[in-house]
Protein backbone atom coordinates (compact mmCIF):
# COMPACT_ATOMS: atom_id res chain seq x y z
CA UNK A 1 0.00 0.00 0.00
CA UNK A 2 1.20 3.52 -0.72
CA UNK A 3 2.65 5.50 2.21
CA UNK A 4 0.01 8.21 1.95
CA UNK A 5 -2.74 5.69 2.66
CA UNK A 6 -1.29 4.43 5.92
CA UNK A 7 -2.28 5.65 9.34
CA UNK A 8 -0.35 8.67 10.52
CA UNK A 9 1.99 8.49 13.44
CA UNK A 10 2.25 11.15 16.12
CA UNK A 11 5.16 12.72 14.29
CA UNK A 12 3.08 12.93 11.12
CA UNK A 13 0.34 14.84 12.95
CA UNK A 14 2.86 17.23 14.46
CA UNK A 15 4.40 17.86 11.03
CA UNK A 16 0.97 18.45 9.49
CA UNK A 17 -0.06 20.92 12.20
CA UNK A 18 3.29 22.72 11.94
CA UNK A 19 2.87 22.94 8.17
CA UNK A 20 -0.59 24.48 8.46
CA UNK A 21 0.59 26.94 11.10
CA UNK A 22 3.39 27.96 8.73
CA UNK A 23 0.98 28.38 5.79
CA UNK A 24 -1.53 30.43 7.80
CA UNK A 25 1.26 32.50 9.38
CA UNK A 26 2.72 33.31 5.97
CA UNK A 27 -0.72 34.28 4.66
CA UNK A 28 -1.33 36.63 7.59
CA UNK A 29 2.14 38.13 7.20
CA UNK A 30 1.59 38.68 3.46
CA UNK A 31 -1.77 40.39 3.99
CA UNK A 32 -0.28 42.65 6.67
CA UNK A 33 2.57 43.62 4.36
CA UNK A 34 0.28 44.26 1.38
CA UNK A 35 -2.30 46.28 3.32
CA UNK A 36 -0.53 48.17 6.11
CA UNK A 37 -2.63 50.05 8.62
CA UNK A 38 -2.42 53.79 8.94
CA UNK A 39 -0.25 55.16 11.69
CA UNK A 40 -2.12 57.12 14.32
CA UNK A 41 -1.26 60.82 14.23
CA UNK A 42 0.28 62.33 17.33
CA UNK A 43 -1.56 64.81 19.56
CA UNK A 44 0.12 67.85 18.01
CA UNK A 45 -0.96 66.83 14.50
CA UNK A 46 -4.54 66.27 15.65
CA UNK A 47 -4.53 69.68 17.31
CA UNK A 48 -3.34 71.34 14.10
CA UNK A 49 -6.00 69.49 12.08
CA UNK A 50 -8.72 70.67 14.46
CA UNK A 51 -7.49 74.25 14.11
CA UNK A 52 -7.49 73.96 10.31
CA UNK A 53 -11.02 72.50 10.35
CA UNK A 54 -12.28 75.41 12.45
CA UNK A 55 -13.11 73.30 15.50
CA UNK A 56 -10.77 75.44 17.63
CA UNK A 57 -10.08 79.14 17.66
CA UNK A 58 -6.55 80.53 17.94
CA UNK A 59 -6.73 81.03 21.71
CA UNK A 60 -7.91 77.48 22.38
CA UNK A 61 -5.20 76.20 20.06
CA UNK A 62 -2.48 78.12 21.95
CA UNK A 63 -3.72 76.89 25.33
CA UNK A 64 -3.87 73.26 24.22
CA UNK A 65 -0.51 73.52 22.45
CA UNK A 66 1.10 74.91 25.60
CA UNK A 67 -0.48 72.12 27.64
CA UNK A 68 0.92 69.53 25.24
CA UNK A 69 4.36 71.14 25.35
CA UNK A 70 4.34 71.14 29.16
CA UNK A 71 3.25 67.50 29.27
CA UNK A 72 5.83 66.36 26.71
CA UNK A 73 8.56 68.24 28.59
CA UNK A 74 7.55 66.57 31.84
CA UNK A 75 7.90 63.05 30.37
CA UNK A 76 11.69 63.18 30.50
CA UNK A 77 11.69 64.44 34.08
CA UNK A 78 11.76 61.76 36.81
Amino acid sequence: MAPWCSTSSGLGWVAMVAGWVLVVGLAVWAVCRLFPGQARPDARTLLEQRLAAGELDAEQYRELRDTLDDRSGAKGTP
